[in-house]
């Protein structure tokens, strides 16, 4: 009996022991790969230098002012702007090297177009998709520069460099037509139109993402507001930072792309995954891919809720602070690299 004891007790700590060893190996892979994948953020081009953000700026700038100043309000009552701005969206993509396609739909008998480039992946064992996109209508009565003229700039510059460097997975393109009222919330946003698309033929969709609103940044203590007072016990005062912000189901897609971003960049970054009952948590193009299963969030200054020109003649391009949204897209580009 005493024998049996001590020879079940000798193998118990022998399989405890091979266990630690296993646990230990597993922590120590994990902790190499996310060190591998720390390693080649910092090796991707562009690096995170003055000279690259330099580089990229001037186009960011063009495509601000271009939207905002050179063709100005863009509702959906402004057919002939809106056909302008499409058409600059695709020269700009095709300039890249992008093929591009038209996604054309109708409301109230007028035709719209989302403009569409996709960037095959590397990979080929990866078989769903990564989608990106922001609206190019403005509201009216407003030149749209950060709404949505920033979230196009940041779209162009980013279809640019993964155009030149593509990522393992694919990625999708899309800038979309009429985000804004009277459509707001409806099946007639451009972006409705193509989830809709994804989910009827079969697209699988890793995750999307909305970039909506990401030049407006402020310095001082106080710039930054918040659909409730609850929120400023665990959010900044002061809009200096980033927001990626979706629902619970989308949770786990925001917070891989949070860290990637987070090791790519030194922009400050908030997330807040919560119910759409929080004013604002829907309030864009992603909340059309969770009505058909995907996981989606947006990347935001948080309009409103900082911008005091928002939806208003003030959104103009010389109040964005272009050098924050360009080190932003570039933060942008290496983090789809490891996605």
């Amino acid at each position: 009996m005493k024998r049996k004891t001590a020879v079940g007790g000798a193998g118990s700590r022998s399989v405890r022991s091979e266990w630690r060893l296993s646990r230990l190996l597993t922590i120590c892979r994990r902790a190499y790969a996310y060190g591998a994948i720390l390693v080649f953020i910092s090796l991707l081009s562009p690096s995170n230098d003055l000279s690259a953000r330099e580089a990229m700026k001037p186009n960011v700038i063009e495509t601000v002012r271009h939207l905002s100043e050179g063709i100005g309000q863009r509702s959906w009552r402004d057919l002939d702007k809106l056909a302008r701005a499409a058409g600059f969206i695709e020269e700009r993509l095709r300039s890249y090297g992008c093929v591009t396609e038209r996604q054309g739909f109708t409301y109230r008998s007028h035709s719209y177009d989302n403009i569409i480039t996709e960037v095959k992946g590397t990979d080929p064992s990866l078989d769903d998709i990564f989608v990106i996109g922001a609206h190019y209508d403005s509201a009216e009565g407003t030149p749209g520069a950060d709404d949505n003229a920033s979230g196009v700039a940041g779209l162009l510059e980013l279809a640019r460099l993964t155009c030149k460097n593509p990522a393992k997975r694919t990625v999708r393109f899309v800038a979309f037509c009429l985000e804004e009222p009277p459509v707001f919330m409806t099946k007639h946003m451009g972006s409705y139109i193509h989830a809709e698309s994804l989910h009827d033929h079969g697209v699988k969709v890793h995750g999307m993402i909305s970039l909506e609103m990401l030049g407006y940044y402020r310095a001082d203590k106080g710039s930054q507001y918040y659909p409730s007072s609850l929120f400023k016990l665990f959010y900044p005062n002061t809009g200096n930072f980033i927001a990626f912000v979706g629902n619970f189901s989308s949770r786990r897609f925001s917070n891989r792309v949070k860290t990637a971003f987070s090791s790519a960049s030194t922009i400050p970054v908030e997330s807040l995954n919560g119910f759409s009952i929080i004013p604002g948590v829907d309030f864009s193009d992603h909340r059309n891919y969770w009505k058909f299963g995907y996981p989606a969030f947006m990347i935001t200054d948080t309009a409103f809720y900082r911008n005091p020109n928002y939806h208003d003649s003030g959104d103009t391009a010389d109040t964005l602070d272009y050098d924050r949204l360009t080190l932003l897209i570039e933060g942008l580009y290496r983090t789809i690299q490891v996605l």
